[in-house]
């Protein structure tokens, strides 16, 4: 039995797809299978939305802080999923709704994505760096030099369309001064930063 639905830190994981246009070197999976006993996150095939409401439809919203689209892979790879399964959600719960995402789904689906996220109530986007060419060694994405620009673009654009829009950076990661950087680069997109603890 795949895990498709699963409780971390007080909210509900939806683990979407195993697919990503990166290899970041510090991506969790290269050194485990799970998250807090969640079960392998590895899928033996993607889910269908059907397959995830009925995974759903097993649990009481009402008792998680959020339902988040994070798994092990990048959920805009399957963004007519989410869509569709954020829509369900919505007329069955009150509770919000969060993509943890690269950043990267204009890249991923070849058109800008931003209006898609209408009804999704945050977007948690990996900063990671300040830096164009550090960001492209860290994440090593397949879509090259270009990836740190549609990265911001995209979070310029889809906080048009959803309520919070945080980019985030590793506690640990990166100098204080990168960290400034950051902050500054958010100030400018008119989104919110924030440094997470390393996991």
């Amino acid at each position: 039995m795949q895990t498709v639905l699963y409780p971390y830190q007080g909210n509900l994981y939806v683990n979407l797809t195993n697919r990503c246009p990166c290899r970041c070197t510090f991506c969790l999976r290269q050194t485990k299978d799970e998250m807090d006993g969640s079960g392998s996150l590895w899928l033996e095939h993607e889910p269908t939305v059907q397959e995830v409401k009925d995974e759903l439809a097993k649990h009481d919203l009402s008792v998680y802080g959020e339902l988040v689209f994070c798994g092990f892979g990048e959920p805009t790879e399957r963004l007519d999923a989410i869509v569709e399964i954020t829509k369900y959600v919505k007329s069955i719960s009150s509770i919000p709704v969060r993509v943890n995402t690269n950043g990267l789904s204009d890249l991923i689906n070849g058109r800008d994505t931003a209006a898609d996220f209408v009804g999704v109530d945050a977007v948690s986007i990996s900063l990671n760096t300040p830096d164009p060419a550090e960001y492209l060694r860290l994440t090593r994405s397949k879509f090259g030099p270009g990836s740190f620009e549609a990265m911001l673009g995209f979070a310029g654009r889809v906080k048009n369309y959803v309520p919070r829009v945080t980019l985030s950076t590793v506690s640990t990661t990166i100098t204080h001064e990168e960290e400034e950087r950051c902050a500054g680069i958010c100030r400018e997109l008119g989104v919110t930063y924030r440094i997470r603890p390393f996991e």
